[in-house]
């Protein structure tokens, strides 16, 4: 099986590792910023390919055209997105069955705490959502005219055993903010990469899926469940007025509780990690 992963992060890096684990026997070419190399990833070797948009291994071309999956986990620029904008020639006449673009659940915007399913309004107000918004519609279109075959995966919040309130908590950088019914949903990596792996046999072309656990919440409750595991006192509580410009202002701009019901009756899948309490618990067994 030809794999072609555009960037090569924690979610691809997952998902290459559930592929072993099951023993697919996998050829594997990848996208980096970094200049052209032949590395090796769970004892496979692979070749990584620079792209950029200042700069592109032509060498990539023959890859892509002979995948039979593809994976997009590179995120917009300037709201467009990079392997459309510099290889849509060369996608429109590959022989690829399944082609996943990874977007954001940051696309629905705010919703006041209120559910939101793969109909809802998307209405994103910061720039990380606004973008991601703009990519999937150009994905969409670019399918359509090429006939090509698209999933999307709209991704919540993820954590994982790099990636965790406890690494936030040791490094000093973990904050308490209140406010009142300000709800976000997460996922752990590793259910992220289970869907992915399902998606592989059951595969319909331009669906969108929210990827979510069942237990949409608080930051407030996922920190202080961090601490108590920690056994280490809280900090006191930070006012959100108090937070400077940023992604984390940002953060509280919008709350939303995610709809995951399409995910796991399309693929039936059972979440491994269905609250954070599962996967909080799994990475301070295994990690901390």
């Amino acid at each position: 099986m030809k794999f072609f992963c555009f960037g090569f992060g924690q979610v691809a890096k997952y998902f290459v590792k559930k592929l072993l684990k099951e023993n697919y026997t996998l050829e594997l070419n990848v996208s980096s910023r970094q200049k052209t190399q032949t590395k090796t990833f769970e004892g496979l070797n692979f070749n990584s390919y620079e792209f950029s948009n200042k700069k592109i291994d032509k060498d990539i071309n023959a890859k892509i055209k002979e995948a039979d999956f593809i994976l997009v986990s590179i995120p917009p620029i300037e709201g467009k997105d990079i392997v459309i904008n510099n290889l849509k020639k060369v996608i429109k006449n590959t022989q690829t069955k399944w082609i996943t673009y990874l977007s954001a659940t940051s696309v629905y915007g705010n919703h006041n705490g209120k559910w939101v399913n793969e109909n809802s309004e998307t209405k994103p107000t910061t720039v990380n959502g606004i973008n991601r918004l703009k990519a999937e519609e150009q994905w969409l279109k670019y399918v359509k005219e090429n006939n090509l075959p698209l999933q999307i995966f709209r991704l919540s919040g993820i954590y994982s055993d790099q990636k965790n309130i406890f690494k936030r908590i040791n490094a000093g950088e973990a904050k308490i903010v209140k406010k009142e019914k300000h709800f976000f949903s997460r996922v752990h990596i590793e259910d992220i990469a289970n869907v992915l792996f399902h998606s592989l046999r059951k595969f319909k072309r331009n669906e969108i899926f929210n990827i979510s656990d069942n237990y949409p919440s608080s930051q407030e409750e996922i920190a202080y469940y961090g601490f108590k595991l920690l056994k280490l006192d809280p900090p006191s509580l930070t006012k959100l007025d108090h937070l400077e410009d940023g992604m984390l202002k940002d953060f509280y701009k919008e709350s939303k509780k995610v709809d995951n019901k399409k995910m796991k009756e399309f693929f039936n899948y059972k979440l491994t990690y269905p609250t954070f309490k599962e996967g909080l618990n799994n990475i301070f067994n295994n990690i901390v």
